[in-house]
Protein backbone atom coordinates (compact mmCIF):
# COMPACT_ATOMS: atom_id res chain seq x y z
CA UNK A 1 0.00 0.00 0.00
CA UNK A 2 1.10 3.52 -0.73
CA UNK A 3 2.04 5.46 2.37
CA UNK A 4 0.06 8.65 3.01
CA UNK A 5 2.01 11.76 2.25
CA UNK A 6 3.49 13.44 5.33
CA UNK A 7 1.93 16.79 6.21
CA UNK A 8 4.14 19.74 5.27
CA UNK A 9 5.16 21.71 8.35
CA UNK A 10 6.43 25.19 9.14
CA UNK A 11 9.90 23.64 9.53
CA UNK A 12 9.75 22.37 5.94
CA UNK A 13 8.74 25.80 4.66
CA UNK A 14 11.48 27.47 6.69
CA UNK A 15 14.12 25.09 5.32
CA UNK A 16 13.02 25.68 1.72
CA UNK A 17 12.95 29.46 2.19
CA UNK A 18 16.23 29.60 4.09
CA UNK A 19 14.75 31.23 7.19
CA UNK A 20 13.83 30.22 10.72
CA UNK A 21 10.48 28.58 11.59
CA UNK A 22 9.70 31.65 13.72
CA UNK A 23 10.06 33.93 10.70
CA UNK A 24 7.64 31.73 8.76
CA UNK A 25 5.13 31.89 11.64
CA UNK A 26 5.45 35.68 11.79
CA UNK A 27 4.91 35.97 8.04
CA UNK A 28 1.79 33.78 8.13
CA UNK A 29 0.21 35.31 11.24
CA UNK A 30 1.25 38.90 10.56
CA UNK A 31 2.23 39.32 14.21
CA UNK A 32 5.63 40.76 13.28
CA UNK A 33 6.82 42.54 10.18
CA UNK A 34 8.78 40.46 7.68
CA UNK A 35 10.71 42.22 4.92
CA UNK A 36 9.39 41.97 1.37
CA UNK A 37 12.14 39.74 -0.07
CA UNK A 38 11.90 37.26 2.82
CA UNK A 39 8.12 37.22 2.54
CA UNK A 40 8.39 36.49 -1.19
CA UNK A 41 10.70 33.50 -0.52
CA UNK A 42 8.30 32.16 2.12
CA UNK A 43 5.32 32.55 -0.21
CA UNK A 44 7.14 30.65 -2.97
CA UNK A 45 8.03 27.85 -0.55
CA UNK A 46 4.42 27.61 0.65
CA UNK A 47 3.17 27.29 -2.92
CA UNK A 48 5.83 24.79 -3.99
CA UNK A 49 5.37 22.56 -0.93
CA UNK A 50 1.59 22.93 -0.73
CA UNK A 51 1.73 24.02 2.90
CA UNK A 52 -1.62 24.52 4.67
CA UNK A 53 -1.56 26.14 8.16
CA UNK A 54 -2.82 23.85 10.91
CA UNK A 55 -5.32 26.24 12.47
CA UNK A 56 -6.47 23.73 15.07
CA UNK A 57 -2.93 23.29 16.37
CA UNK A 58 -2.38 27.03 16.39
CA UNK A 59 -5.59 27.47 18.34
CA UNK A 60 -4.42 24.99 20.97
CA UNK A 61 -1.16 26.93 21.38
CA UNK A 62 -2.71 30.39 21.50
CA UNK A 63 -6.08 29.63 23.11
CA UNK A 64 -7.83 31.19 20.13
CA UNK A 65 -10.52 29.84 17.83
CA UNK A 66 -9.22 31.63 14.70
CA UNK A 67 -12.83 32.70 14.22
CA UNK A 68 -14.61 36.04 14.20
CA UNK A 69 -18.37 36.61 14.25
CA UNK A 70 -20.69 39.16 12.66
CA UNK A 71 -23.94 40.22 14.32
CA UNK A 72 -26.68 42.83 14.13
CA UNK A 73 -29.26 43.34 16.85
CA UNK A 74 -31.73 44.75 14.31
CA UNK A 75 -34.76 42.56 13.59
CA UNK A 76 -34.45 40.19 10.64
CA UNK A 77 -37.08 42.24 8.80
CA UNK A 78 -34.58 45.10 8.66
CA UNK A 79 -31.18 43.41 8.72
CA UNK A 80 -31.89 40.74 6.11
CA UNK A 81 -35.50 40.83 4.96
CA UNK A 82 -37.69 38.09 3.56
CA UNK A 83 -35.15 37.36 0.80
CA UNK A 84 -32.31 37.09 3.37
CA UNK A 85 -30.27 39.34 1.08
CA UNK A 86 -30.07 42.50 3.18
CA UNK A 87 -27.06 44.52 4.23
CA UNK A 88 -26.18 42.01 6.97
CA UNK A 89 -25.43 39.38 4.32
CA UNK A 90 -23.52 41.90 2.20
CA UNK A 91 -21.28 42.78 5.13
CA UNK A 92 -20.86 39.11 6.06
CA UNK A 93 -19.87 38.06 2.53
CA UNK A 94 -17.12 40.65 2.26
CA UNK A 95 -15.97 40.13 5.86
CA UNK A 96 -15.64 36.38 5.25
CA UNK A 97 -13.24 36.97 2.35
CA UNK A 98 -11.06 39.33 4.40
CA UNK A 99 -11.09 36.91 7.34
CA UNK A 100 -9.95 34.01 5.14
CA UNK A 101 -7.09 36.15 3.82
CA UNK A 102 -5.92 36.28 7.45
CA UNK A 103 -6.42 32.51 7.94
CA UNK A 104 -9.55 33.05 10.00
CA UNK A 105 -13.14 31.89 9.60
CA UNK A 106 -16.32 33.93 9.99
CA UNK A 107 -19.45 32.92 11.88
CA UNK A 108 -22.78 34.64 11.18
CA UNK A 109 -24.90 35.12 14.30
CA UNK A 110 -28.39 35.91 12.93
CA UNK A 111 -30.67 38.52 14.50
CA UNK A 112 -32.58 36.39 17.02
CA UNK A 113 -34.51 37.14 20.20
CA UNK A 114 -32.11 35.36 22.55
CA UNK A 115 -28.97 36.79 20.96
CA UNK A 116 -27.19 37.01 24.32
CA UNK A 117 -27.24 33.21 24.64
CA UNK A 118 -25.71 32.71 21.20
CA UNK A 119 -23.09 35.39 21.80
CA UNK A 120 -22.07 33.76 25.07
CA UNK A 121 -22.02 30.15 23.83
CA UNK A 122 -20.53 30.40 20.32
CA UNK A 123 -16.70 30.52 20.48
CA UNK A 124 -15.00 33.39 18.62
CA UNK A 125 -12.01 35.69 19.10
CA UNK A 126 -13.76 38.91 18.14
CA UNK A 127 -17.01 40.24 16.73
CA UNK A 128 -18.25 42.72 14.13
CA UNK A 129 -21.42 44.44 15.41
CA UNK A 130 -23.50 46.36 12.89
CA UNK A 131 -25.14 49.63 14.00
CA UNK A 132 -25.90 48.88 17.66
CA UNK A 133 -28.27 51.08 19.64
CA UNK A 134 -26.83 53.78 21.91
CA UNK A 135 -27.02 51.59 25.01
CA UNK A 136 -26.84 48.18 23.36
CA UNK A 137 -26.81 45.52 26.11
CA UNK A 138 -25.09 42.94 23.90
CA UNK A 139 -22.25 45.34 23.09
CA UNK A 140 -21.78 46.20 26.77
CA UNK A 141 -21.78 42.51 27.72
CA UNK A 142 -19.17 41.62 25.10
CA UNK A 143 -16.87 44.42 26.18
CA UNK A 144 -17.24 43.43 29.83
CA UNK A 145 -16.07 39.95 28.85
CA UNK A 146 -13.04 41.51 27.15
CA UNK A 147 -14.00 40.31 23.66
CA UNK A 148 -12.74 42.70 20.96
CA UNK A 149 -15.85 44.09 19.28
CA UNK A 150 -15.58 46.25 16.17
CA UNK A 151 -18.67 48.45 15.82
CA UNK A 152 -19.75 49.28 12.27
CA UNK A 153 -21.46 52.64 12.62
CA UNK A 154 -19.59 53.87 15.70
CA UNK A 155 -21.19 56.96 17.24
CA UNK A 156 -19.21 60.14 17.81
CA UNK A 157 -17.26 60.06 21.06
CA UNK A 158 -17.78 56.33 21.64
CA UNK A 159 -14.75 54.16 22.46
CA UNK A 160 -13.25 51.93 19.79
CA UNK A 161 -12.71 49.65 18.15
CA UNK A 162 -15.10 50.82 15.48
CA UNK A 163 -15.70 52.18 12.00
CA UNK A 164 -17.44 55.54 11.70
CA UNK A 165 -20.04 56.05 8.98
CA UNK A 166 -21.16 59.48 7.82
CA UNK A 167 -24.90 59.24 8.53
CA UNK A 168 -25.33 63.01 8.29
CA UNK A 169 -23.89 63.00 4.77
CA UNK A 170 -26.18 60.11 3.84
CA UNK A 171 -29.22 62.11 4.92
CA UNK A 172 -28.02 65.27 3.19
CA UNK A 173 -27.51 63.49 -0.13
CA UNK A 174 -31.01 62.02 -0.18
CA UNK A 175 -32.85 65.06 1.15
CA UNK A 176 -31.03 67.47 -1.18
CA UNK A 177 -31.84 65.25 -4.14
CA UNK A 178 -35.55 65.08 -3.27
CA UNK A 179 -35.76 68.84 -2.75
CA UNK A 180 -33.96 69.47 -6.05
CA UNK A 181 -36.56 67.35 -7.86
CA UNK A 182 -39.28 69.69 -6.56
CA UNK A 183 -40.55 67.74 -3.56
CA UNK A 184 -42.14 70.01 -0.93
CA UNK A 185 -44.38 67.72 1.17
CA UNK A 186 -42.12 64.90 2.25
CA UNK A 187 -42.70 62.80 5.37
CA UNK A 188 -39.75 60.97 6.93
CA UNK A 189 -40.34 57.40 8.10
CA UNK A 190 -37.88 56.18 10.74
CA UNK A 191 -37.28 53.24 13.02
CA UNK A 192 -37.91 53.86 16.71
CA UNK A 193 -34.56 52.53 17.96
CA UNK A 194 -31.69 54.75 19.08
CA UNK A 195 -29.37 53.69 16.26
CA UNK A 196 -27.17 56.44 14.88
CA UNK A 197 -28.76 56.27 11.44
CA UNK A 198 -32.22 57.02 12.89
CA UNK A 199 -30.93 59.88 15.05
CA UNK A 200 -28.86 61.56 12.34
CA UNK A 201 -31.54 61.23 9.67
CA UNK A 202 -34.12 62.88 11.93
CA UNK A 203 -31.81 65.73 12.98
CA UNK A 204 -30.67 66.40 9.42
CA UNK A 205 -34.19 66.16 7.97
CA UNK A 206 -35.67 68.59 10.49
CA UNK A 207 -32.80 71.04 9.96
CA UNK A 208 -32.93 70.95 6.15
CA UNK A 209 -36.73 71.18 5.98
CA UNK A 210 -36.65 74.22 8.30
CA UNK A 211 -33.93 75.83 6.17
CA UNK A 212 -36.10 75.31 3.08
CA UNK A 213 -39.14 76.80 4.85
CA UNK A 214 -41.00 73.50 4.66
CA UNK A 215 -43.02 71.62 7.27
CA UNK A 216 -41.42 68.50 8.74
CA UNK A 217 -43.51 65.38 9.29
CA UNK A 218 -41.89 62.39 11.03
CA UNK A 219 -43.38 58.93 11.42
CA UNK A 220 -41.65 56.59 13.89
CA UNK A 221 -42.24 52.88 13.27
CA UNK A 222 -41.01 49.80 15.20
CA UNK A 223 -38.31 48.09 13.13
CA UNK A 224 -39.89 44.68 13.71
CA UNK A 225 -43.06 45.97 11.98
CA UNK A 226 -41.16 47.85 9.30
CA UNK A 227 -43.17 47.24 6.12
CA UNK A 228 -46.66 47.19 7.65
CA UNK A 229 -45.90 50.12 9.93
CA UNK A 230 -44.63 52.31 7.11
CA UNK A 231 -47.55 51.36 4.88
CA UNK A 232 -50.04 52.22 7.64
CA UNK A 233 -48.36 55.61 8.27
CA UNK A 234 -48.55 56.63 4.61
CA UNK A 235 -52.15 55.46 4.22
CA UNK A 236 -53.05 57.42 7.36
CA UNK A 237 -51.56 60.60 5.90
CA UNK A 238 -53.42 60.09 2.63
CA UNK A 239 -56.73 59.38 4.43
CA UNK A 240 -56.26 62.56 6.49
CA UNK A 241 -55.85 64.61 3.30
CA UNK A 242 -52.27 65.64 4.10
CA UNK A 243 -50.26 66.74 1.06
CA UNK A 244 -47.58 64.28 -0.04
CA UNK A 245 -45.30 64.46 -3.05
CA UNK A 246 -42.28 62.63 -1.66
CA UNK A 247 -41.28 60.10 1.00
CA UNK A 248 -37.90 59.47 2.56
CA UNK A 249 -37.73 56.03 4.18
CA UNK A 250 -34.08 55.31 5.10
CA UNK A 251 -34.80 51.69 6.09
CA UNK A 252 -35.43 49.80 2.86
CA UNK A 253 -38.11 47.58 4.41
CA UNK A 254 -40.04 50.74 5.25
CA UNK A 255 -39.51 52.01 1.72
CA UNK A 256 -41.10 48.78 0.46
CA UNK A 257 -44.07 49.36 2.76
CA UNK A 258 -44.32 52.93 1.44
CA UNK A 259 -44.44 51.69 -2.15
CA UNK A 260 -47.17 49.19 -1.29
CA UNK A 261 -49.27 51.94 0.34
CA UNK A 262 -48.89 54.27 -2.64
CA UNK A 263 -49.96 51.52 -5.03
CA UNK A 264 -52.98 50.78 -2.81
CA UNK A 265 -53.92 54.45 -2.86
CA UNK A 266 -53.61 54.63 -6.65
CA UNK A 267 -50.69 57.07 -6.59
CA UNK A 268 -47.91 56.75 -9.14
CA UNK A 269 -44.16 56.84 -8.49
CA UNK A 270 -42.52 59.18 -9.40
CA UNK A 271 -45.43 61.01 -11.08
CA UNK A 272 -47.42 61.70 -7.91
CA UNK A 273 -44.91 60.81 -5.19
CA UNK A 274 -41.13 60.46 -5.26
CA UNK A 275 -39.55 57.84 -2.96
CA UNK A 276 -35.96 57.34 -1.77
CA UNK A 277 -34.24 55.02 0.69
CA UNK A 278 -30.79 54.64 2.22
CA UNK A 279 -29.52 51.17 1.35
CA UNK A 280 -29.04 50.26 -2.30
CA UNK A 281 -29.81 46.60 -1.81
CA UNK A 282 -32.11 43.93 -3.17
CA UNK A 283 -35.32 45.70 -2.10
CA UNK A 284 -34.32 49.02 -3.68
CA UNK A 285 -33.26 47.46 -6.97
CA UNK A 286 -36.22 45.07 -7.28
CA UNK A 287 -38.99 47.59 -6.56
CA UNK A 288 -41.21 48.86 -9.38
CA UNK A 289 -39.90 51.38 -10.21
CA UNK A 290 -36.42 50.85 -8.72
CA UNK A 291 -35.66 53.17 -5.81
CA UNK A 292 -33.17 55.99 -5.61
CA UNK A 293 -30.77 54.99 -2.83
CA UNK A 294 -27.18 55.22 -1.61
CA UNK A 295 -24.25 53.01 -2.42
CA UNK A 296 -22.97 52.61 1.14
CA UNK A 297 -19.88 50.77 -0.17
CA UNK A 298 -20.47 48.04 2.37
CA UNK A 299 -17.87 45.76 0.81
CA UNK A 300 -15.20 48.36 1.64
CA UNK A 301 -16.72 48.99 5.09
CA UNK A 302 -16.59 45.26 5.84
CA UNK A 303 -12.98 44.95 4.67
CA UNK A 304 -11.89 47.91 6.81
CA UNK A 305 -13.78 46.63 9.84
CA UNK A 306 -12.58 43.03 9.54
CA UNK A 307 -8.93 43.98 9.11
CA UNK A 308 -9.26 46.40 12.04
CA UNK A 309 -10.86 43.75 14.23
CA UNK A 310 -8.14 41.21 13.48
CA UNK A 311 -5.55 43.87 14.32
CA UNK A 312 -7.34 44.56 17.61
CA UNK A 313 -7.36 40.84 18.43
CA UNK A 314 -3.63 40.60 17.78
CA UNK A 315 -2.50 43.79 19.52
CA UNK A 316 -5.22 44.56 22.05
CA UNK A 317 -5.65 48.01 20.49
CA UNK A 318 -8.92 49.87 19.97
CA UNK A 319 -8.67 51.61 16.59
CA UNK A 320 -11.29 54.06 15.36
CA UNK A 321 -11.41 53.83 11.57
CA UNK A 322 -13.24 55.92 8.97
CA UNK A 323 -15.61 54.33 6.49
CA UNK A 324 -15.86 55.44 2.84
CA UNK A 325 -18.20 58.23 1.75
CA UNK A 326 -21.62 57.14 0.43
CA UNK A 327 -22.62 57.72 -3.19
CA UNK A 328 -26.06 58.71 -4.48
CA UNK A 329 -27.63 56.24 -6.94
CA UNK A 330 -30.47 58.02 -8.77
CA UNK A 331 -33.20 55.77 -10.12
CA UNK A 332 -36.65 56.20 -11.62
CA UNK A 333 -38.47 56.43 -8.26
CA UNK A 334 -37.42 60.11 -8.11
CA UNK A 335 -36.88 61.09 -11.76
CA UNK A 336 -39.41 60.60 -14.54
Amino acid sequence: MRRPRRRVTVVDVASAAGVSPGTVSNAISGKRKVDQDTRARIDRAILELGYVPNLAARGMRTGRTNTIAVFSSMPTAVAAGSARLGFLMEVAASAAVTALEHNMALVLVPPIREASKALSSVPFDGLLMIEPEEDDANLARLRQRGIPTMVIGLRDGAPGPGVTMNFQRMAELLISHLLETGVRHMPLILGQSTRQSNLFFRQTYERMMAQAGLAARVHVVPEADAERGASAAILQDIAAGLPIDGVLAPIDAMAAGTMAALRQAGLSVPGDVKVATRYDGFRARSETPPLTALNLRLDEVAQIATAGLIGAIETGGAPILTGPEPRLVVRSSTVG
